[in-house]
C-alpha cells in the first residue's frame, strides 16, 4: 500500500548513505560545524481503511493495480463526505495520498454517470501535468482526461471541450480562457459535478483573493446552466484550514485534518554558513548575474547560495538523490552552474546530472527535465518552488532549502518532497545572511515547536473585487443576487464600477460597456510577461514577469539560462520583449530603485505617549533609475550607469510608527544617527515579519525618513507590495508588540558589531544599504516596545 494515489516513478533504490551517515559526512567540510540544531521527526505507521461500499469495484481494481490496496483512513473520509455532497478540504502533510481523496469520489461519479464532468485546478502546469500523467495511468474506459492550459494546442483544444470529462487546468487558464468564452464550454459546464482545488493554501494574499472570485465566477455561470458542483480541496498543513478554504470558495468547507499515512523518518538539520574572514571576497566564482542573495553586499557568511551549491554537489557524488530549493530564478541558476562545475573538476561529466528548474523556462524544456528527474538520469536538481508542487518525485534522498521559504507550510512542503515511500530522508534548511533566517536557526522552536500559519486572503478588496466584478459582467450581465454571491463591497464596487463608465445600469442589471474585455492580472506581477529574445537569431529563450522586468531587463543586465549567460541589449516595455546577446562578462549588474509614500487615510491607530502605531492606505511610487557593475571576483564597483525606466505607482495597504524626537534623544540617538537607526530597524522588521504573518519580504516594502511630511515626525513603514495590500500590514498591526520585539532580539543577538545581512541589511534596499545604524535601531525598537502595549 502506498501512501499517495498519484502515479509514481522511481530509479530504484539508491546507492547514497543513510541520512544520518550523510548529515555527519557533511558537516565535516569545515574546520567549523555549520550545524546549529538537528530535529528527528520520528517514523509513523499507517491506519488503514476499507474501500467506501460506494467505490466500484473497476475503479477499485484500477487503483490496485497501481499499488493502492486500500486507502487511508483520511482519503476514505474526504472521500465520503465529498461524495455525500459536502464540500470538504483535506489539509495534511506532503505525500499523505490527498490525490486519492478526490480522485475517489470524483472518479467514482464519472464512471456511475457517463455524462458527469470534473474540472481540476492547479496553481501550477507541472502539478497539473503530474495529475493527468496519475488519472490517465488509471486506464478507465471513457474519462479522457486532458490538461487545458497555454501549454495546450490549438487544434487539441476544440476537442477538449467536447469529449474530456476529466479536465485539467489552473486558475488563469480558467480565468483568461473558460470563463470568457462559457458559451462553448456550456455542455461541460452543465453536467459538471465536481471542482477539485489543489494545493489551495497556495492561494493567498491578492493572488487568493482573486482566484477566490474566480471560482465564484465560475459558480455563477455553473448555476446559469443548472449544476452545483462539490467543492473539494487539497491542502498542505494550514492553520484553519476550514476558514481558508471557505473564504476561497464562499462555500461552507469541512475539514479533514487527522493525517493516517505512514511516513518515513526525517533528520532535519538547521545550518548557518560559516563565517568568512574579513574583506575577504566571494569565495567561489559564480556566473555574472544579480543572484537576489546576498552576494551584492560586504561579505560577512558565505553566502548560501554558495553553500547550497557545495551542499548540491556532496550530495550528488555520494549518489543522493536531492532536490535543492532555491528562492529565486536566478539563485537556482547559479546552485546548479556551481553544482556542476565542482563536480565535473571531481568526475569529469557528472555535472551533466545535475540541472536548473524554474519558471519562464519553454514547455520543450519542463517536461524534459520533469522526465529526467523522474527516470533518474538527473541525480540533482535545483529549483525554484515550481517544484514545491508538482511531480511526484519517489526515491529523493534529500532536500536542500536555500533560505527560508517564508512560511512553515511551505518548509515543511518542500522538506516533505523526500523520503517518499515511506525510507529515512534528510531535509536541511541553509540559512541565508538575512534577520529571519540567522533568527530561525538559532531559535528553533519557531520552526518546529510553532503551528503552521493560516491562509491569508481577502476577497473585499476593493482593488480585486472591482475588476473581477467587471470580469462577470463581461461574461453575462450581473444582478442584484449575483451580488450577494461576491460578497462584501460588491455594491460599492459596483456603482463605482458604473461612475467611472465600465458597467451601464438597465432595469435587467448592470452591463459591461466595452467590446473589449477586462484585462486583469491575477498574479499581481506588473503586467504581461516580457519575451527574453536572442538578437541574432530570433530564438525565444525564455519569459519573465512584468513586475520583475525593470529589475532583471534592464538594458545592460546580465540575463541566465541554463548556466548560459546574457547581456541584455534592449528592453522594449512596449512589446514586451527583451533583446540579448550571449556574453561572458567579469561583473554583475545590480539594479537600484528610489522609493516616495505618502499617506492616504488611517484606518486604525494605537496612541502610545512619545510612540504612535497606525494602519491606513498609502500611495507608493518606485522607479529603477540606475544600475551598479560589480567585479564578480572581488565585489568591487566599476561604474553606476543611469536608467530611463517609467515610474510605477501602487496604492496599497500600511503599517506605520512614529516616535518623537524628544523619546529618540533621551535614549541616545543623536539627530545625525535618527536616520540610519531608523532605517536599520525598518530593514529589520520587514525581515522578521514572515514571522508573523503568511508572506515572505519580497511580498512586502518599506522606507523609512528621520521626518515624514504626513505624520511630521520619524517615521518606519512597512507596507504591501500588491494593489490594495495582501492583509499582510494588517497582522503587522495586530501583532506589532510581538513582531517588533522578535526584530529588536534579532539585532540585539546578532554577533556582528555594525550591521551585516543577519540583522540590519537587505538584500532589496535601493539606498545600498547606507546609513545603517544597529546600535541605534535596538534603541529605536526599545523606545517602541517600552511604550507600545502589548
Amino acid at each position: 500500500m502506498e501512501s499517495s494515489s498519484a502515479a509514481t516513478v522511481s530509479a530504484g533504490p539508491s546507492p547514497g548513505p543513510a541520512p544520518a551517515d550523510l548529515l555527519r559526512r557533511l558537516r565535516a567540510r569545515g574546520a567549523a560545524d555549520p550545524v546549529t540544531h538537528v530535529e528527528r521527526v520520528p517514523a509513523r505507521p499507517g491506519v488503514p481503511a476499507p474501500w467506501p461500499s460506494w467505490a466500484p469495484p473497476e475503479l477499485r481494481a484500477a487503483f490496485a493495480r497501481r499499488g493502492v490496496v486500500a486507502p487511508w483512513q483520511h482519503q476514505a473520509q474526504a472521500a465520503t463526505l465529498a461524495y455525500e455532497g459536502e464540500h470538504v478540504v483535506v489539509a495534511t502533510g506532503t505525500a499523505s495520498g490527498k490525490s486519492l481523496a478526490y480522485q475517489l469520489p470524483a472518479l467514482a461519479t464519472l464512471l456511475a454517470d457517463p455524462r458527469a464532468t470534473v474540472l481540476y485546478l492547479a496553481p501550477t502546469k507541472a502539478l497539473a501535468a503530474d495529475q493527468l500523467r496519475a488519472v490517465a495511468a488509471l486506464e478507465l474506459e471513457g474519462v479522457r482526461p486532458a490538461c487545458y492550459d497555454g501549454d495546450t494546442p490549438r487544434a487539441e483544444r476544440e476537442w477538449i471541450r467536447r469529449h474530456s470529462r476529466f479536465v485539467l487546468t489552473n486558475p488563469d487558464m480558467l480565468h483568461h480562457g473558460v470563463l470568457p468564452g462559457h458559451a462553448q464550454w456550456s455542455g461541460f459546464l452543465r453536467r459538471l459535478a465536481y471542482v477539485v482545488i489543489d494545493e489551495c493554501h497556495t492561494y493567498r494574499g491578492v493572488f487568493g483573493s482573486h482566484v477566490a472570485h474566480v471560482l465564484r465566477r465560475l459558480r455563477r455561470q455553473c448555476a446559469r446552466f443548472g449544476s452545483t458542483p462539490v467543492f473539494v480541496l487539497a491542502s498542505a498543513t494550514s492553520g484553519d484550514p476550514s476558514t481558508a478554504a471557505g473564504r476561497l470558495t464562499g462555500l461552507p468547507v469541512t475539514a479533514v485534518t487527522e493525517d493516517a499515512s505512514p511516513r518515513g523518518g526525517v533528520t532535519f538539520a538547521l545550518w548557518e554558513p560559516p563565517l568568512l574572514p574579513p574583506d575577504s571576497g566571494p569565495s567561489t566564482p559564480v556566473p555574472p548575474q544579480s543572484t537576489g542573495d546576498h552576494d551584492d553586499l560586504q561579505q560577512v557568511r558565505r553566502s548560501a547560495l554558495r553553500e547550497t551549491a557545495d551542499l548540491l554537489a556532496d550530495t550528488v557524488a555520494e549518489g543522493v538523490r536531492t532536490l535543492a530549493f532555491v528562492r529565486s530564478r536566478k539563485g537556482a541558476e547559479v546552485v546548479a552552474a556551481n553544482a556542476r562545475r565542482a563536480l565535473d573538476d571531481a568526475v569529469p561529466g557528472l555535472g551533466g546530472r545535475v540541472a536548473a528548474y524554474r519558471g519562464g523556462y519553454l514547455r520543450e524544456e519542463r517536461r524534459e527535465l520533469e522526465r529526467a528527474l523522474l527516470h533518474g538520469d538527473l541525480l540533482g536538481l535545483a529549483s525554484t518552488n515550481a517544484l514545491e508542487l508538482g511531480v511526484d518525485l519517489v526515491g529523493l534522498d534529500a532536500v536542500l532549502i536555500c533560505g527560508y521559504p517564508g512560511t512553515r507550510a511551505s518548509l515543511w512542503q518542500q522538506a516533505g518532497r523526500a523520503g517518499r515511500s515511506g525510507q529515512e530522508a534528510l531535509a536541511v534548511l541553509v540559512a541565508r545572511d538575512d534577520p529571519l533566517d540567522t533568527y530561525l536557526v538559532h531559535h528553533p522552536e519557531a520552526i518546529f515547536g510553532a503551528p503552521v500559519e493560516a491562509t491569508v486572503l481577502d476577497p473585499a478588496n476593493p482593488y480585486v473585487l472591482a475588476p473581477q466584478l467587471a470580469c462577470a459582467a463581461f461574461e453575462a450581465p450581473l444582478t442584484p443576487a449575483d451580488l450577494a454571491l461576491f460578497g462584501d463591497g460588491a455594491k460599492e464596487a459596483v456603482d463605482q464600477l458604473v461612475a467611472a463608465g465600465a458597467l451601464r445600469q438597465r432595469p435587467t442589471g448592470w452591463y459591461w460597456r466595452h467590446r473589449e474585455r477586462p484585462e486583469v492580472d491575477l498574479r499581481g506581477e506588473g503586467g504581461a510577461p516580457v519575451c527574453v529574445v536572442e538578437s541574432s537569431t530570433g530564438r525565444l529563450l525564455g519569459t519573465v514577469d512584468g513586475g520583475s522586468s525593470h529589475f532583471l531587463l534592464h538594458s545592460g543586465a546580465v540575463y541566465l539560462h541554463q548556466g548560459v549567460s546574457y547581456v541584455v541589449d534592449d528592453l522594449d516595455l512596449a512589446d514586451g520583449c527583451a533583446l540579448v546577446h550571449a556574453e561572458e562578462p567579469d561583473w554583475s549588474t545590480h539594479a537600484r530603485d528610489v522609493t516616495d509614500l505618502s499617506v492616504v487615510s488611517v484606518r486604525s491607530y494605537v496612541d502610545a505617549g512619545p510612540v504612535g502605531m497606525f494602519l491606513g492606505e498609502v500611495d507608493v511610487t518606485s522607479q529603477v533609475v540606475s544600475y551598479q557593475r560589480r567585479r564578480i571576483a572581488t565585489g568591487e564597483v566599476i561604474d553606476t550607469r543611469p536608467l530611463d525606466l517609467p515610474a510605477r505607482e501602487l496604492r496599497t495597504v500600511a503599517v506605520w510608527f512614529t516616535l518623537s524626537p524628544q523619546s529618540l534623544t533621551l535614549a541616545g540617538v543623536q539627530p545625525a544617527d535618527v536616520p540610519g537607526a531608523l532605517h536599520a530597524a525598518e530593514h529589520a522588521a520587514i525581515g522578521l515579519l514572515p514571522l508573523m504573518a503568511t508572506c515572505d519580504r519580497w511580498d512586502i516594502g518599506g522606507l523609512s525618513t528621520a521626518v515624514h511630511p504626513d505624520t511630521e515626525a520619524p517615521t518606519v513603514f512597512v507596507y504591501d507590495g500588491h494593489p490594495g495590500g495582501a492583509g499582510f500590514a494588517e497582522r503587522a498591526y495586530g501583532t506589532a508588540a510581538a513582531w517588533l520585539r522578535a526584530t529588536r532580539d534579532a539585532i540585539a543577538e546578532c554577533g556582528c558589531e555594525s550591521g551585516c545581512p543577519s540583522c540590519v541589511q537587505s538584500p532589496k534596499c535601493g539606498n545600498g544599504n547606507n546609513p545603517l545604524s544597529k546600535p541605534d535601531a535596538i534603541r529605536v525598537l526599545d523606545v517602541v516596545l517600552a511604550n507600545l502595549p502589548e
